[in-house]
């Protein structure tokens, strides 16, 4: 007799899975209204650390993109994203962005053309949940020439136990420790930068091509157990490479080579983002924090170009 519960996912036929390449394009008033929304110069208009990415007194085609802009990449077309793998059955509603990681192969042009070529690069099985990761490349379309790189780690709540036998399936494309998870040191950080958001930054950042209704609908935010909308977790990351750039980089946003960040809790526009550094060689270990209820939202690191000469 066939099951009345058939299994949440059929891991052969989800690996097996070959997306189409996509291609999408953006101006420089894609990159200067992500930047700020991500909340550049938000304190300060006169920030020359921050400006540039917002404006340029030769004109917007100057201009420069935060590193995380790259984020953007993998959700600007329909296709590529988790519900359009076959093979899968779960909640759209627990759904959760777990994990991102990216490298950065050169600097983002202030406007350009892109090809997104996407892969399943894991699967696993975590009995009460499935974890399915998205790798994304982004190219230059014109000269084929590699931008970014993209993981996405999804977890799908309530979608696991489809294994059968033990250990648990797990499925992975490169080695296990190329992506390690991050210790948060023990000992006083670095250097300590704060920024509060406002209470439309989510609103905000939405237009950079986020319209999930979870960040701005307060009726779809308190069915998913929120007291009101929450801000998108990309854009705790961009808040917090932004201030890595500012302090430990002199501002210049060239110097990341990749980015590690895991998402650990929802943070409500308005709120104060504590990010903290831990500077080691040229990597920077980073938690970030909510001020208002001392909690730990984020936490990951980011791989410099050099050693900072100097805090």
């Amino acid at each position: 007799m066939a099951s009345s519960n058939p299994s949440p996912v059929d891991p052969e036929l989800v690996i097996s899975h070959k997306f189409p390449e996509t291609s999408f394009s953006y101006t420089e008033r894609d990159v200067a209204l992500y930047a700020l929304g991500v909340g550049a110069c938000a304190g300060d208009a006169l920030d020359e650390k921050e400006l540039k990415y917002v404006y340029h007194r030769d004109g917007q085609r100057f201009i420069q993109a935060l590193p995380t802009f790259g984020a953007l990449f993998p959700f600007q077309n329909k296709k590529g994203q988790v519900d359009d793998v076959p093979g899968m059955q779960f909640d759209q509603r627990l759904l959760l962005h777990g994990q991102q990681y990216m490298e950065i192969y050169r600097p983002f042009p202030s406007s350009g053309s892109i090809l997104n070529k996407i892969a399943i690069a894991g699967l696993h099985d975590k009995g009460k949940a499935t974890i399915i990761e998205i790798e994304t490349t982004s190219y230059i379309k014109e000269s084929g020439e590699a931008l970014c790189m993209n993981r996405s780690t999804i977890y799908l709540r309530g979608a696991g136990g489809f294994s059968k036998s033990s250990p648990p399936y797990s499925y992975i494309t490169y080695p296990a420790n190329q992506v390690s998870r991050v210790s948060v040191p023990k000992y006083k950080p670095s250097v300590v930068y704060e920024d509060r958001t406002h209470q439309s930054q989510a609103l905000l950042y939405r237009l950079s091509g986020d319209y999930n209704p979870l960040h701005s609908d307060p009726m779809i935010a308190q069915v998913a157990g929120f007291t009101r909308p929450i801000l998108h977790g990309l854009c705790t990351l961009g808040y917090a490479v932004r201030a890595i750039i500012k302090s430990l980089c002199n501002g210049e946003p060239t110097a990341v080579k990749s980015i590690f960040g895991r998402f650990l809790l929802h943070v409500y526009p308005g709120e104060t983002l504590v990010t903290e550094m831990w500077l080691e060689g040229p990597r920077v270990i980073y938690q970030t924090k909510v001020k208002e209820r001392n909690r730990a939202v984020l936490s990951g690191y980011v791989l410099l170009k050099h050693i900072p000469s100097s805090l």
